[in-house]
Parts: structure tokens; C-alpha cells; sequence
């Protein structure tokens, strides 16, 4: 049984809605962070799945890359939430203000 290319497009689109919501509306700033790897891990299924439909590998080292920043972004960008957890003692980006005099 072959599942058709449009299945993985349709999950794929629905990854990436549901990461682009959770970035407009949610005001937290680890669902924030979660949402952009959502969205990251979304276009890591449709490079793949275009890499298998048309045969090539390159879609999939592209996605080896892309791994690789997701987590270095991962790692920086935690440690960023933390120390700014540490510094306001809250995640909401509402009202982390530290760039402001």
C-alpha cells in the first residue's frame, strides 16, 4: 500500500498552520518556541516528501541541515528563555520589556 504524496502535503500544511497560530496567538514564550519547531519540523516532512516522490536525495540532505540548525537554534534559544526567566521571573512575552530603557 503506497500512500499518496497529498497526504504528507495536507499533515505537512497542517503542522505549519498549527505552528504559525501558536506563534500569532499564544503569548508564552516556551509554546512560542515550541510552534517555530513545529513549523521547522513541517517543512522537514515536505522536503522529504518531495525528495522521495521525485527519487533525489538532496531534499533530505537539505533536511540534515536544517536538523542541525533547529538545534542550535534549541539550544540558544532555550538559554535565552532562561536567563530571562531568571532576570522577570515570567515567560510572557507581553511583558519581558528588557530591550526598553
Amino acid at each position: 500500500m503506497i500512500i499518496p504524496i497529498e497526504y504528507y502535503l495536507i499533515l505537512s500544511a497542517f503542522m505549519f498552520i498549527v505552528g504559525v497560530t501558536g506563534v500569532l496567538i499564544r503569548r508564552n514564550a516556551i509554546i512560542i518556541f515550541m510552534s517555530v519547531e513545529l513549523m521547522l519540523n513541517s517543512a522537514n516532512l515536505t522536503l522529504v516528501t518531495f525528495s522521495s516522490y521525485l527519487g533525489d536525495s538532496i531534499g533530505q540532505l537539505f533536511v540534515f541541515f536544517v536538523m542541525t540548525v533547529a538545534a542550535a537554534e534549541a539550544a540558544v534559544g532555550l538559554a535565552i528563555i532562561i536567563a530571562m526567566f531568571r532576570n522577570k521571573t515570567t515567560l510572557n512575552v507581553d511583558e519581558i520589556n528588557i530591550l526598553k530603557w
